[in-house]
Protein backbone atom coordinates (compact mmCIF):
# COMPACT_ATOMS: atom_id res chain seq x y z
CA UNK A 1 0.00 0.00 0.00
CA UNK A 2 1.55 3.14 -0.58
CA UNK A 3 1.74 6.36 1.21
CA UNK A 4 -1.30 8.42 -0.57
CA UNK A 5 -3.68 5.42 -0.22
CA UNK A 6 -2.68 5.05 3.57
CA UNK A 7 -3.58 8.68 3.86
CA UNK A 8 -6.98 8.42 2.59
CA UNK A 9 -7.65 5.60 4.79
CA UNK A 10 -6.67 6.87 7.66
CA UNK A 11 -9.31 10.08 7.03
CA UNK A 12 -12.11 7.75 6.37
CA UNK A 13 -11.35 5.49 9.35
CA UNK A 14 -11.15 8.96 11.83
CA UNK A 15 -14.20 10.47 9.90
CA UNK A 16 -16.20 6.50 10.31
CA UNK A 17 -15.35 6.31 14.20
CA UNK A 18 -15.81 9.84 15.25
CA UNK A 19 -19.26 10.41 13.13
CA UNK A 20 -21.41 7.78 14.37
CA UNK A 21 -21.75 8.73 17.82
CA UNK A 22 -22.66 12.48 16.74
CA UNK A 23 -25.35 11.90 13.75
CA UNK A 24 -28.52 13.86 13.99
CA UNK A 25 -31.36 12.25 15.45
CA UNK A 26 -33.38 10.00 12.90
CA UNK A 27 -36.38 9.95 11.41
CA UNK A 28 -35.20 14.15 11.27
CA UNK A 29 -37.44 16.22 13.67
CA UNK A 30 -40.72 17.52 11.15
CA UNK A 31 -40.42 20.96 12.71
CA UNK A 32 -37.22 21.46 11.83
CA UNK A 33 -36.23 23.99 8.77
CA UNK A 34 -36.58 22.66 5.20
CA UNK A 35 -33.48 22.49 3.53
CA UNK A 36 -33.96 24.90 0.79
CA UNK A 37 -34.43 27.65 3.81
CA UNK A 38 -31.22 27.70 4.96
CA UNK A 39 -29.36 27.83 1.58
CA UNK A 40 -27.59 31.27 0.43
CA UNK A 41 -27.10 32.82 -3.02
CA UNK A 42 -24.33 35.49 -3.66
CA UNK A 43 -21.76 36.07 -6.15
CA UNK A 44 -19.73 38.51 -8.00
CA UNK A 45 -18.91 39.85 -11.53
CA UNK A 46 -15.18 41.46 -12.87
CA UNK A 47 -15.77 43.72 -15.98
CA UNK A 48 -11.66 44.25 -17.19
CA UNK A 49 -9.29 46.40 -19.66
CA UNK A 50 -6.08 45.61 -19.97
CA UNK A 51 -4.76 47.42 -22.96
CA UNK A 52 -4.02 51.26 -21.68
CA UNK A 53 -1.00 52.48 -22.37
CA UNK A 54 0.27 49.40 -23.68
CA UNK A 55 3.70 49.19 -24.70
CA UNK A 56 4.11 45.80 -25.92
CA UNK A 57 1.18 43.71 -27.01
CA UNK A 58 2.40 40.68 -27.32
CA UNK A 59 3.30 40.91 -23.48
CA UNK A 60 0.49 37.86 -22.14
CA UNK A 61 -0.26 35.92 -19.66
CA UNK A 62 -2.15 32.37 -20.38
CA UNK A 63 -2.47 31.77 -16.80
CA UNK A 64 -3.26 35.14 -15.35
CA UNK A 65 -5.66 36.49 -17.64
CA UNK A 66 -6.48 35.33 -21.72
CA UNK A 67 -7.15 39.16 -22.45
CA UNK A 68 -3.99 40.74 -22.34
CA UNK A 69 -2.25 41.42 -25.42
CA UNK A 70 -3.00 41.48 -29.32
CA UNK A 71 -6.54 41.03 -30.28
CA UNK A 72 -8.26 41.65 -27.22
CA UNK A 73 -10.52 44.30 -25.57
CA UNK A 74 -12.86 44.77 -22.97
CA UNK A 75 -13.72 41.32 -21.22
CA UNK A 76 -15.57 39.36 -18.26
CA UNK A 77 -12.86 37.60 -16.19
CA UNK A 78 -15.15 35.53 -13.65
CA UNK A 79 -19.00 35.25 -13.64
CA UNK A 80 -19.61 33.45 -10.47
CA UNK A 81 -22.75 32.30 -8.37
CA UNK A 82 -22.17 31.25 -4.88
CA UNK A 83 -24.77 29.16 -4.12
CA UNK A 84 -24.07 27.65 -0.18
CA UNK A 85 -26.04 26.19 3.06
CA UNK A 86 -25.90 24.16 6.08
CA UNK A 87 -27.52 20.98 5.79
CA UNK A 88 -28.71 20.14 9.87
CA UNK A 89 -25.77 20.66 12.39
CA UNK A 90 -22.77 18.51 10.87
CA UNK A 91 -23.24 19.02 6.73
CA UNK A 92 -22.63 22.12 4.69
CA UNK A 93 -22.26 22.30 1.14
CA UNK A 94 -21.03 25.01 -1.42
CA UNK A 95 -21.59 25.00 -5.24
CA UNK A 96 -19.69 27.93 -7.38
CA UNK A 97 -19.88 27.83 -11.26
CA UNK A 98 -18.38 30.50 -13.17
CA UNK A 99 -19.34 31.95 -16.49
CA UNK A 100 -16.67 33.26 -18.23
CA UNK A 101 -14.71 30.00 -18.87
CA UNK A 102 -13.43 29.80 -22.43
CA UNK A 103 -13.49 27.15 -24.68
CA UNK A 104 -12.49 25.99 -28.22
CA UNK A 105 -13.84 28.81 -30.45
CA UNK A 106 -15.91 30.79 -27.95
CA UNK A 107 -15.80 32.57 -24.45
CA UNK A 108 -18.66 33.11 -22.01
CA UNK A 109 -18.94 29.24 -20.58
CA UNK A 110 -20.32 27.72 -17.48
CA UNK A 111 -17.36 25.79 -15.79
CA UNK A 112 -17.40 24.45 -12.26
CA UNK A 113 -14.95 26.31 -9.73
CA UNK A 114 -16.34 24.63 -6.68
CA UNK A 115 -18.41 21.54 -5.70
CA UNK A 116 -18.04 20.32 -2.56
CA UNK A 117 -19.65 18.81 0.84
CA UNK A 118 -18.16 18.76 4.17
CA UNK A 119 -19.11 16.63 7.25
CA UNK A 120 -18.36 17.97 10.59
CA UNK A 121 -17.48 16.06 13.55
CA UNK A 122 -18.85 18.34 16.27
CA UNK A 123 -21.61 20.79 16.06
CA UNK A 124 -18.83 23.85 16.46
CA UNK A 125 -17.35 22.69 13.09
CA UNK A 126 -13.38 22.24 14.22
CA UNK A 127 -12.97 18.79 12.88
CA UNK A 128 -14.08 18.53 9.25
CA UNK A 129 -13.80 16.93 6.06
CA UNK A 130 -14.73 18.55 2.49
CA UNK A 131 -15.07 16.39 0.11
CA UNK A 132 -15.31 17.23 -3.45
CA UNK A 133 -13.58 20.11 -6.29
CA UNK A 134 -12.24 22.55 -4.09
CA UNK A 135 -9.31 25.01 -3.41
CA UNK A 136 -5.75 23.02 -2.32
CA UNK A 137 -4.70 24.39 1.08
CA UNK A 138 -1.03 25.02 -0.48
CA UNK A 139 -0.45 29.29 -0.72
CA UNK A 140 -2.29 32.03 1.05
CA UNK A 141 -2.81 34.03 -1.94
CA UNK A 142 -4.27 30.77 -4.10
CA UNK A 143 -6.74 30.31 -1.03
CA UNK A 144 -7.77 33.96 -0.86
CA UNK A 145 -10.59 34.83 -2.88
CA UNK A 146 -10.22 36.54 -5.91
CA UNK A 147 -12.97 38.50 -4.40
CA UNK A 148 -11.49 39.95 -2.10
CA UNK A 149 -7.52 39.55 -3.46
CA UNK A 150 -6.79 43.02 -4.10
CA UNK A 151 -3.71 42.10 -7.12
CA UNK A 152 -6.13 41.29 -10.03
CA UNK A 153 -4.03 38.10 -10.88
CA UNK A 154 -2.85 35.94 -8.38
CA UNK A 155 1.41 35.30 -8.43
CA UNK A 156 2.84 33.19 -11.14
CA UNK A 157 5.59 31.13 -8.31
CA UNK A 158 2.54 29.45 -6.07
CA UNK A 159 -0.44 30.19 -8.43
CA UNK A 160 1.85 27.54 -11.43
CA UNK A 161 1.53 24.95 -8.90
CA UNK A 162 -2.31 24.38 -9.52
CA UNK A 163 -4.66 25.38 -12.31
CA UNK A 164 -7.33 27.59 -11.01
CA UNK A 165 -6.03 26.94 -7.40
CA UNK A 166 -9.15 23.31 -7.34
CA UNK A 167 -8.82 19.95 -7.65
CA UNK A 168 -10.97 17.04 -6.78
CA UNK A 169 -9.88 15.10 -3.09
CA UNK A 170 -10.52 14.84 0.63
CA UNK A 171 -9.20 17.42 2.83
CA UNK A 172 -9.39 17.45 6.91
CA UNK A 173 -9.12 21.01 8.47
CA UNK A 174 -8.96 21.22 11.78
CA UNK A 175 -10.01 25.41 13.57
CA UNK A 176 -10.39 26.01 16.87
CA UNK A 177 -13.72 27.84 17.67
CA UNK A 178 -12.53 30.84 18.59
CA UNK A 179 -10.23 31.21 15.45
CA UNK A 180 -13.49 30.03 13.42
CA UNK A 181 -14.87 33.27 14.26
CA UNK A 182 -11.45 35.54 13.80
CA UNK A 183 -11.05 34.24 10.22
CA UNK A 184 -14.82 35.36 9.73
CA UNK A 185 -13.81 39.14 10.49
CA UNK A 186 -10.57 39.01 8.79
CA UNK A 187 -12.97 38.70 5.41
CA UNK A 188 -16.17 40.67 7.28
CA UNK A 189 -14.04 43.66 7.62
CA UNK A 190 -12.12 43.70 4.36
CA UNK A 191 -9.11 42.84 5.98
CA UNK A 192 -8.49 40.57 2.87
CA UNK A 193 -8.47 37.22 4.43
CA UNK A 194 -8.23 33.97 3.29
CA UNK A 195 -11.48 32.50 5.02
CA UNK A 196 -11.23 29.46 6.89
CA UNK A 197 -8.80 26.58 5.76
CA UNK A 198 -8.04 25.93 9.11
CA UNK A 199 -5.39 26.21 11.53
CA UNK A 200 -3.87 22.69 10.59
CA UNK A 201 -4.95 20.74 6.78
CA UNK A 202 -4.20 17.62 5.17
CA UNK A 203 -5.68 15.71 2.26
CA UNK A 204 -5.11 13.62 -0.92
CA UNK A 205 -5.89 14.72 -4.26
CA UNK A 206 -5.67 13.65 -8.05
CA UNK A 207 -2.60 16.04 -8.82
CA UNK A 208 -3.81 16.78 -12.25
CA UNK A 209 -5.80 20.23 -11.78
CA UNK A 210 -8.84 20.99 -11.44
CA UNK A 211 -12.09 20.17 -14.46
CA UNK A 212 -9.23 17.89 -15.50
CA UNK A 213 -9.27 13.50 -15.39
CA UNK A 214 -6.88 11.83 -13.18
CA UNK A 215 -4.43 9.84 -15.96
CA UNK A 216 -2.24 8.02 -13.11
CA UNK A 217 -3.22 5.85 -9.96
CA UNK A 218 -0.87 8.25 -8.01
CA UNK A 219 -2.80 10.51 -5.58
CA UNK A 220 -0.91 13.80 -4.47
CA UNK A 221 -1.05 14.67 -0.89
CA UNK A 222 -1.09 17.92 1.16
CA UNK A 223 -0.13 19.14 4.19
CA UNK A 224 -0.41 22.65 6.01
CA UNK A 225 0.09 24.50 9.24
CA UNK A 226 -0.64 28.40 9.77
CA UNK A 227 -2.21 30.79 12.65
CA UNK A 228 -3.43 34.23 13.31
CA UNK A 229 -2.08 35.47 16.28
CA UNK A 230 -3.48 38.39 17.84
CA UNK A 231 -0.74 41.05 19.18
CA UNK A 232 -3.10 43.90 20.34
CA UNK A 233 -5.11 45.16 18.04
CA UNK A 234 -3.02 43.65 14.87
CA UNK A 235 -3.17 40.42 13.84
CA UNK A 236 -0.46 38.21 11.86
CA UNK A 237 -0.67 34.91 10.52
CA UNK A 238 2.77 33.04 9.53
CA UNK A 239 2.12 29.57 7.94
CA UNK A 240 3.70 26.64 6.57
CA UNK A 241 2.79 24.36 2.89
CA UNK A 242 3.65 21.26 1.00
CA UNK A 243 2.64 18.88 -1.42
CA UNK A 244 3.98 16.00 -3.47
CA UNK A 245 2.64 13.54 -6.07
CA UNK A 246 3.39 12.22 -9.79
CA UNK A 247 1.83 14.66 -12.55
CA UNK A 248 0.77 12.86 -15.69
CA UNK A 249 1.58 15.33 -18.86
CA UNK A 250 -1.77 15.18 -20.94
CA UNK A 251 -1.19 14.23 -24.71
CA UNK A 252 -3.33 16.97 -25.66
CA UNK A 253 -0.60 19.49 -24.18
CA UNK A 254 2.99 18.02 -26.12
CA UNK A 255 3.62 19.68 -29.47
CA UNK A 256 4.98 16.66 -31.92
CA UNK A 257 8.69 16.49 -31.52
CA UNK A 258 8.92 17.37 -27.56
CA UNK A 259 11.07 14.52 -26.09
CA UNK A 260 8.99 13.24 -23.09
CA UNK A 261 9.46 10.44 -20.34
CA UNK A 262 7.71 7.04 -22.07
CA UNK A 263 5.21 6.94 -19.06
CA UNK A 264 4.54 11.26 -18.97
CA UNK A 265 4.74 11.22 -15.83
CA UNK A 266 7.15 14.04 -13.62
CA UNK A 267 7.62 14.22 -9.88
CA UNK A 268 5.59 17.32 -9.01
CA UNK A 269 6.89 18.55 -4.90
CA UNK A 270 6.74 21.88 -3.51
CA UNK A 271 7.16 23.63 0.05
CA UNK A 272 6.23 27.01 0.72
CA UNK A 273 6.36 29.95 3.61
CA UNK A 274 4.03 32.59 4.34
CA UNK A 275 3.93 35.78 6.61
CA UNK A 276 0.85 37.79 6.40
CA UNK A 277 0.29 40.93 8.00
CA UNK A 278 -3.22 41.83 8.22
CA UNK A 279 -3.56 45.71 6.79
CA UNK A 280 -4.61 47.76 10.27
CA UNK A 281 -3.99 49.90 8.23
CA UNK A 282 -0.37 49.02 7.18
CA UNK A 283 -0.56 45.41 5.47
CA UNK A 284 2.24 42.82 4.30
CA UNK A 285 1.55 39.65 2.76
CA UNK A 286 4.63 37.67 1.87
CA UNK A 287 5.13 34.08 0.41
CA UNK A 288 7.64 32.14 -1.40
CA UNK A 289 8.25 28.47 -2.37
CA UNK A 290 10.76 25.91 -3.55
CA UNK A 291 9.90 22.36 -5.13
CA UNK A 292 10.85 20.55 -8.39
CA UNK A 293 8.21 19.78 -11.61
CA UNK A 294 8.21 19.29 -15.48
CA UNK A 295 9.36 22.24 -17.29
CA UNK A 296 10.06 22.54 -21.26
CA UNK A 297 14.42 22.39 -21.76
CA UNK A 298 14.84 24.58 -24.58
CA UNK A 299 18.23 23.26 -25.19
CA UNK A 300 17.06 19.58 -25.29
CA UNK A 301 13.68 20.23 -26.73
CA UNK A 302 12.37 17.99 -23.66
CA UNK A 303 10.13 18.06 -20.86
CA UNK A 304 12.70 17.53 -18.00
CA UNK A 305 11.85 17.53 -14.33
CA UNK A 306 13.82 20.89 -12.81
CA UNK A 307 14.02 22.77 -9.87
CA UNK A 308 11.76 26.01 -9.59
CA UNK A 309 11.22 28.82 -6.90
CA UNK A 310 9.65 32.19 -6.95
CA UNK A 311 7.39 34.46 -4.67
CA UNK A 312 6.17 37.37 -4.05
CA UNK A 313 5.87 40.75 -1.68
CA UNK A 314 2.37 43.12 -1.65
CA UNK A 315 2.69 45.75 0.68
CA UNK A 316 -1.03 47.81 1.38
CA UNK A 317 -2.43 50.06 3.26
CA UNK A 318 -6.21 50.39 4.33
CA UNK A 319 -7.79 53.88 4.43
CA UNK A 320 -11.38 55.51 4.87
CA UNK A 321 -12.21 58.75 3.25
CA UNK A 322 -15.80 60.20 3.43
CA UNK A 323 -16.80 56.65 4.02
CA UNK A 324 -15.48 54.84 1.61
CA UNK A 325 -12.56 52.65 1.75
CA UNK A 326 -9.26 52.84 -0.52
CA UNK A 327 -6.08 49.73 -0.19
CA UNK A 328 -3.36 51.69 -2.30
CA UNK A 329 -0.81 48.89 -2.89
CA UNK A 330 2.21 47.47 -4.33
CA UNK A 331 3.53 43.87 -5.41
CA UNK A 332 6.55 42.31 -6.71
CA UNK A 333 6.47 38.40 -7.68
CA UNK A 334 9.31 36.60 -9.74
CA UNK A 335 9.27 33.29 -10.85
CA UNK A 336 11.71 30.87 -12.24
CA UNK A 337 10.12 26.96 -13.44
CA UNK A 338 7.67 25.30 -15.47
CA UNK A 339 3.90 25.17 -15.71
CA UNK A 340 2.89 21.85 -16.02
CA UNK A 341 -0.49 22.43 -17.30
CA UNK A 342 0.33 24.97 -19.92
CA UNK A 343 1.96 23.12 -23.45
CA UNK A 344 4.92 21.62 -23.32
CA UNK A 345 5.15 22.35 -19.46
CA UNK A 346 5.98 26.03 -20.73
CA UNK A 347 9.63 27.14 -19.28
CA UNK A 348 8.64 31.00 -17.33
CA UNK A 349 10.90 33.33 -16.01
CA UNK A 350 8.73 36.37 -14.87
CA UNK A 351 10.16 39.37 -12.80
CA UNK A 352 6.98 41.92 -12.36
CA UNK A 353 5.87 44.94 -10.55
CA UNK A 354 2.34 46.30 -9.97
CA UNK A 355 1.33 49.37 -8.72
CA UNK A 356 -2.33 50.43 -7.99
CA UNK A 357 -5.24 51.39 -5.88
CA UNK A 358 -8.48 49.28 -5.01
CA UNK A 359 -11.46 51.45 -4.46
CA UNK A 360 -14.44 50.40 -2.81
CA UNK A 361 -16.99 53.65 -2.76
CA UNK A 362 -19.82 51.22 -1.84
CA UNK A 363 -20.08 47.43 -0.33
CA UNK A 364 -21.38 46.26 -3.82
CA UNK A 365 -19.16 47.95 -5.76
CA UNK A 366 -15.26 47.96 -6.47
CA UNK A 367 -12.92 49.76 -9.11
CA UNK A 368 -9.10 48.72 -9.09
CA UNK A 369 -6.22 50.61 -11.57
CA UNK A 370 -3.13 48.75 -11.18
CA UNK A 371 -0.18 49.42 -13.56
CA UNK A 372 1.99 46.71 -14.49
CA UNK A 373 5.56 46.36 -15.24
CA UNK A 374 6.55 43.31 -16.53
CA UNK A 375 9.55 41.11 -17.77
CA UNK A 376 8.46 37.48 -19.24
CA UNK A 377 10.23 34.89 -21.06
CA UNK A 378 8.21 32.24 -21.59
CA UNK A 379 8.96 29.26 -23.88
CA UNK A 380 7.60 26.42 -25.69
CA UNK A 381 8.56 23.54 -28.18
CA UNK A 382 6.78 25.58 -30.92
CA UNK A 383 7.68 28.92 -29.63
CA UNK A 384 11.94 28.34 -27.95
CA UNK A 385 12.76 31.94 -28.07
CA UNK A 386 10.49 34.15 -26.58
CA UNK A 387 11.10 37.09 -24.13
CA UNK A 388 8.98 39.71 -23.78
CA UNK A 389 8.76 43.02 -21.92
CA UNK A 390 6.51 46.01 -21.27
CA UNK A 391 4.10 47.89 -19.18
CA UNK A 392 -0.14 48.47 -19.04
CA UNK A 393 -2.75 50.00 -16.93
CA UNK A 394 -5.33 47.34 -15.86
CA UNK A 395 -8.69 48.31 -14.91
CA UNK A 396 -10.89 46.04 -13.52
CA UNK A 397 -14.35 47.10 -12.48
CA UNK A 398 -16.12 44.23 -9.60
CA UNK A 399 -19.85 44.14 -8.52
CA UNK A 400 -20.73 42.16 -5.26
CA UNK A 401 -24.04 40.98 -4.28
Amino acid sequence: MNFNRLILLLSIFIFSNSVVAQTDTLPYPKNGPKWFETISLGGYVQARYNRLFETNPQLECEQCDGSWGEGNGFSLRRVRLKFSGNLGDYVYFYIQPDFASSAAGGIHYGQIRDAYFEVSLDKSRQYRFRIGQSKVPFGFENMQSSQNRIPLDRNDALNSSIRNEREVGVFFYYTPEHIRKRYSVLVREGLKGSGDYGIFGFGAFNGQTGNAPELNNDLHVVARVSYPFKIGRQIIEPGIQGYTGKYQMPLGNISPGTIVREDLNYIDQRIAGTFVLYPQPFGIQAEYNFGRGPEFNTETGAIEVTPLHGGYATLTYKTTIKNQVFYPFTRYHYYDGGKKFERDARSYNVSELEIGVEWRPVKAFELVANYTFSSRRFEDFQNPINLQEGSLLRIQAQVNF
